[in-house]
């Protein structure tokens, strides 16, 4: 039986009165995030933090099943974090439990940290936890160094602007290099690296303690204990005890103020008091300067400190870090909000302040015969409560459905009625808890700048923008633009692989059909659709692991009773050459036992798998409308005898009916060229690279009894009618194309022939780069490719390359050939020449369907000792041949 973790005693008034304090004070509030590649040791080191900070009585661990983050069965069974968690702590401690000697915090901040699962399959888990987040602890393996995910996750935290600090962890053991580490920081990361700490290791290798390179001392940590008793050793008593670690802390002492002077003008200006003395600067002013250039967009200088969480070391000077150089929810950039289906984008504080409103939308609300004046906007702001996202969806056994959210603006009290501006309806808040992983306390509001969970909401779905309102009408919601305020929503990746689910019984569909809704609202990176031929359902996921997690929640936790078919590949479609003829549908016919009809014409034609979408989203004219759609798809609406506000360009023209405003249209039109997307008309994949025209005239389209689902239904019609069209009767116009990978494999020298010539030759995939574990990069191999889905957006492609050389890394005395402490330092002399010399990286892309079963096939090459990562790159085009073998295979066996 796992070991039971012991935590302190809490109750409900205490957590309340902390929350109430932290409203008042958010600059001592931090929402943070661990995230690192898989086995980096984040759920230890988040075990450390809710040890030391006295919510645990006793160190949680991973093997033992012991941890308080990681809780789902699954996850102790595997020893990995599937899902993320948040838990709320203080820092520096309040009660009995020490802070760490000599710090100078005597404030108790309030920490929500939220451990993020390290498993590429589980990419939506981490991105929709660093959409709330305001800094992120990096965790980086000293023996392994920047790996794979841990770039992909840095590339993301980039893309939502997220300060970052680096923790490299498991330097205890063999092999362990922290110098070859901090280069790789520059040259993968691409950010100078900022030393904080030294590791201390005494004359036999063995990790005793950190130098603390800012505040010039030692911290030796007793040996054998749980890292609660720490002894200071001054830079002058070092000089006795380790007068290499003296030295070297200098040094890094005189590196780290070179480096902030080139990125802080504030710290040229200590350094000049100083009488150009690096030792002489205080730490709080390197601190001060640290903070700085931490906050910098884009973020140039990332702090790194030493450690090992397994042995109880470093830990309490990262979560000091984490106090002084993280930003509170104050100081992070302006929310960005858009208003109505236009878009109109701005911040939210602009938005709250008035300067931006619907007026400046190319769109009016048509709930009203009248846009909405600026004082009665204005007016309609002083009555928001409150402005938040909900993130997080969570199914719980005891508790029924968790609504975790992030507030941005006011407070969310219990019983308040929340307007959902995405799906347009409300629900009331009935009661608010405040998360300690897998515990809960009752409390009676969430205030701004704090994450807080929501038990039964039953419609919310993540990337959900919630409002509170005073007076807000219980159906239409509060007035507009505040009806249709939208927060930044959360991407979601495209699935690439799927399961064929299948109920046991006839009696069982509609509990299975239940079953996967919720699922589904819990993880959106999973999709559901339904082969309109077979009738048969889909489950697509992430990956092998992402589905394999799905099926076990879905038969065990839900209790589905069904048949989940074999792990298959998820193809699409695209078409080769445009519609002919632009093709009209009417739809004529009863829906909830009410007559219906309403027409469309749609024309379709392919789109370049990797075009850009920047100057192709933007109207040609006042009455185009232009929606991006997922899987590089694209809808444009053009609408030549409406308004923007959908009033008609001519009084002769018809209008639209009041329950049918232009939104809502629009909306409609988007629904229905989604559905027909999810089959493709010739292999019944779902569609990729394809835009869409819908033409839409009033008066030959709109009929009295036309409703949102009617011209859905048209639009869906119109669409598959245009496509089966483009594609033709002899089906020439429409390719397959498959997912091709992105495939980081590390492997000894001796094996490096034998894996590249299996990649190329038997699995058909083509090796992009080969060298040394520091010199490849699948994220810049990635965002050189042109991919839509690489991560673009993060400002990345415009940092420059860092120069190596100049970085400063101590040496790595126990690391194959390493030097002295006290040696040389510089970057040359971080694990010698050869450092790289036993291990080579291979960048490739193979095609997902040969990546299938591939570690067991690895292992096999390596004698057990290669591991790979991969990634989407894209969806590519198959040849012809390809294409008729993968059409020629049969469908999986039940398991």
């Amino acid at each position: 039986m796992a070991a039971e973790t012991v935590r302190s005693g809490r109750s409900t008034g205490q957590a309340q009165a902390a929350w109430q304090d932290d409203a008042t004070a958010t600059s001592r509030t931090r929402n943070i995030g661990i995230i690192a590649h898989i086995d980096a040791g984040k759920t230890t080191t988040t075990e450390r933090m809710l040890y030391y900070s006295g919510y645990t009585r006793r160190l949680g661990d991973v093997d033992e099943g012991s941890t308080v983050t990681d809780f789902l069965p699954a996850e102790r069974a595997r020893g990995i974090t599937i899902q993320s968690a948040a838990i709320s702590f203080a820092w520096p401690p309040t009660g009995t439990s020490q802070p760490l000697p000599g710090s100078h915090h005597t404030t108790p901040h309030n920490l929500n940290l939220i451990d993020t699962p390290g498993h590429a399959d589980f990419t939506f888990e981490v991105l929709r936890s660093l959409r709330v987040l305001d800094g992120a602890v990096c965790i980086l393996d000293g023996v392994a160094g920047v790996e794979a995910q841990t770039e992909k996750v840095w590339a993301q935290a980039s893309a939502y602007r997220i300060p970052r600090l680096v923790f490299v962890n498991k330097l205890d053991r063999d092999g362990a290099a922290f110098g070859k580490t901090v280069k790789e920081v520059g040259l993968r990361l691409r950010a100078w690296p900022a030393v904080c700490n030294l590791p201390w290791w005494n004359a036999e290798g063995k990790l005793i303690g950190v130098g603390d390179v800012v505040g010039l001392q030692g911290m030796r940590y007793v040996e054998g204990g749980d890292g609660k008793q720490i002894d200071l050793v001054s830079l002058q008593e070092l000089e006795s005890q380790d007068a290499a670690l003296a030295a070297e802390l200098r040094k890094a002492r005189t590196y780290l103020i070179e480096l902030l002077s080139e990125h802080d003008d504030e710290m040229v200006e200590k350094y000049l008091e100083a009488d150009e003395d690096h030792l002489a600067i205080s730490a709080a002013d390197v601190t001060a300067s640290l903070r700085r250039c931490t906050l910098q967009h884009p973020q140039m200088v990332v702090p790194v400190f030493a450690g090992a969480s397994f042995r109880n070391v470093g830990v309490q000077p990262l979560l000091d870090s984490v106090i002084d150089l993280l930003p509170s929810p104050t100081e992070r950039p302006d929310p960005e909000v858009s208003l109505g289906s236009s878009g109109t984008k701005g911040g939210l504080s602009a938005f709250l302040s008035g300067k931006l409103t619907a007026a400046a939308a190319p769109e009016r609300s048509k709930t009203s015969s009248k846009a909405v004046s600026k004082d009665k906007a204005t007016l309609a702001l002083l009555n928001l409560e409150a402005c938040a996202l909900a993130f997080k969806v969570v199914a719980d056994a005891r508790r029924g459905v968790l609504v975790y959210v992030r507030v941005y603006s006011g407070a969310i009290t219990r019983n308040a009625p929340l307007w959902n501006t995405i799906l347009q309806s409300t629900e009331r808040a009935q009661r608010l808890l405040k998360m300690y992983a897998n515990d809960a306390v009752d409390i009676e509001s969430i205030p701004a700048g704090q994450i807080g969970v929501i038990p039964g909401l039953k419609f919310a779905r993540t990337g959900d923008t919630l409002v509170s309102y005073t007076g807000a009408h219980p159906k239409n919601g509060p007035p507009a633009p505040i009806n249709t305020l939208q927060l930044r929503p959360i991407a979601v990746p495209p699935p690439v692989f799927f399961v064929s689910v299948e109920p046991n019984s006839l009696a069982e569909e509609k509990p299975i059909k239940e079953a996967l809704a919720l699922l589904l609202r819990e993880d959106p990176s999973l999709y559901v659709s339904v082969d309109e031929e077979s009738g048969q359902t889909h489950l697509a996921g992430m990956g092998e692991l992402h589905l394999e997690i799905a099926r076990d929640r879905l038969i065990t936790d839900l209790k589905a009773k069904a048949r989940i078919g074999s792990i298959e590949i998820g193809y699409r479609e695209t078409l080769t050459t445009p519609s002919p003829t632009p093709q009209t549908s009417l739809f004529d016919r009863e829906i909830g036992g009410k007559s219906s009809k309403a027409a469309c014409t749609a024309s379709v034609s392919p789109l370049a798998s990797h075009e850009s979408e920047a100057d192709a989203l933007q109207p040609k004219d006042r009455h185009t409308h232009i929606f991006p759609l997922p899987d590089n798809n694209r809808l444009i609406i053009t609408t030549p005898t409406l308004n923007p506000d959908g009033s008609p360009l001519d009084p002769d023209h018809p209008s639209l009916p009041d329950h049918l405003p232009l939104p809502t249209l629009l909306h409609a039109f988007q629904t229905g060229v989604l559905a027909a997307f999810a089959r493709g008309p010739a292999f019944g994949y779902p569609v990729h690279s394809v835009e869409v025209r819908l033409h839409f005239l009033p008066d030959q389209h709109l009929f009295p009894t036309s409703s949102p689902a009617a011209f859905s239904s048209a639009a869906r019609l119109a669409t598959q009618a245009a496509m089966r069209e483009a594609v033709g009767s002899a089906g020439d116009g429409a390719v397959m194309m498959e997912p091709l990978m992105l495939v980081t494999i590390a492997v000894d020298e001796e094996s490096l022939g034998a894996v590249v010539h299996d990649l190329s030759s038997a699995r058909g995939g083509a090796v992009v780069a080969l060298g040394s574990s520091s010199s490849t990069s699948p994220d810049q191999e990635a965002s050189s490719s042109g991919d839509a889905s690489a991560d673009s957006e993060d400002g990345r492609q415009h940092i420059p390359s860092i120069d190596v050389a100049r970085i400063y890394a101590p040496p790595d005395p126990f690391a194959g050939g390493g030097h002295e402490i006290g040696s040389t330092a510089g970057a040359s002399s971080a694990g010698g020449g050869d450092e790289d010399a036993g291990t080579k990286q291979i960048l490739a892309r193979v095609p997902l369907k040969e990546m299938v079963g591939y570690l067991k096939h690895l292992r096999s090459l390596t004698a057990g000792r290669g591991t790979f990562t991969m990634v989407v790159d894209r969806f590519e085009r198959m040849s012809g041949q390809r294409q008729r073998g993968v059409l020629g295979e049969m469908r999986g066996e039940y398991f």
